[in-house]
């Protein structure tokens, strides 16, 4: 029973729950007016103390798809945080307001703190480094979506994997699955967190090799998972202007990939994908962001209770 329910972090959600959300999310998608009006009467409030177009965008546009209706902020510029306020009075103040709340902060640890003081479902939009949720959902739709099955795949995770919270909510994810390999490819300064291989993908068993040069494994892969080189991570400027073009993907690289590989993108990209590969049938990360949003009403939808 999901009606209720903080959604910080994937491990908040069993197989079967995940599987429930995924499988409604896919009824969703094909036929999409059936569940305009699920929600009506019901306020989702977006609180986004660090930027977001595609997050905040479609949070809003899958409540008010069912029917609900969204208030909320863009900016913590805007909020009586500059004043002072503390972030748990901030819950308890909006938590009245609303039936469902999505956030996301910089701060690490921000949405399970919230957590604690609101008195109707927090849903974790990204925290820092830590966790993106309902981005790994979106990606696990668009995985079986498109591979048929997110069991037995070989998913390759390019680029930052240090700071990408969306790389560490979807190996967390799949790691629940039988089957599963994971190869990170990244460099030295931007390798996955050893949390996520020693405390997560270990004990589930997982298989899981390292890379530095994506041309060396693209050939072995099912899914390839780019991230960009986040600036906003980096303490040190000239780190980021050192790694952020470690890794660009294009139509020479994809001459190397299987030919039912799919590649995938929680976006924005820089330049971490060329425009030439868009056209490619591969490309999948413009229909993972449609995905996204039928992920987020089916999530909205069980968390309030609505369906």
């Amino acid at each position: 029973m999901l009606k209720g329910r903080h959604i910080i972090e994937p491990g908040n959600l069993s197989v079967s729950e995940i599987d429930e959300i995924c499988s409604l999310a896919e009824q969703i998608i094909v036929d999409p007016v059936s569940f305009q009006d699920v929600c009506r009467g019901k306020i989702l409030a977006t609180l986004f103390f660090e930027p977001s177009t595609r997050t905040r965008l479609s949070f809003e546009a899958a409540m008010l798809h069912l029917g609900g209706t969204v208030e909320g902020f863009s900016d913590a510029a805007s909020t009586s945080s500059t004043k002072g306020e503390t972030l748990a009075d901030t819950i308890r103040v909006v938590s009245s307001y609303v039936d469902v709340i999505a956030m996301r902060s910089p701060k690490e640890g921000a949405a399970l703190l919230a957590s604690h003081y609101s008195s109707v479902p927090v849903i974790n939009a990204g925290d820092g480094g830590h966790y993106h949720p309902t981005q790994t959902l979106t990606d696990l739709v668009t995985i079986r979506g498109l591979r048929g099955s997110y069991e037995g795949q070989t998913v390759g995770f390019c680029g930052d994997l240090k700071f990408g919270r969306t790389v560490h909510s979807l190996a967390k994810a799949m790691s629940l699955y039988k089957g599963n390999k994971f190869i990170f490819i990244s460099p030295e300064e931007l390798k996955v967190p050893e949390w996520i291989t020693e405390d997560i993908l270990k004990p589930a068993g997982i298989e899981f090799t390292t890379a530095e040069r994506l041309e060396d494994v693209i050939g072995e892969l099912d899914v390839l998972y780019m991230t960009r080189v986040q600036k906003e991570r980096f303490f040190n400027e000239q780190d980021y202007i050192r790694l952020k073009d470690s890794y660009i993907l294009d139509k020479e690289k994809m001459r190397l990939a299987k030919k039912d590989m799919i590649v995938l993108h929680p976006l924005p990209r820089v330049n971490e994908i060329l425009p030439e590969v868009d056209e490619d049938p591969r490309a999948a990360y413009f229909k993972q962001v449609k995905y996204g949003m039928f992920a987020r009403m089916a999530l909205i939808a069980k968390v309030t209770g609505c369906l």
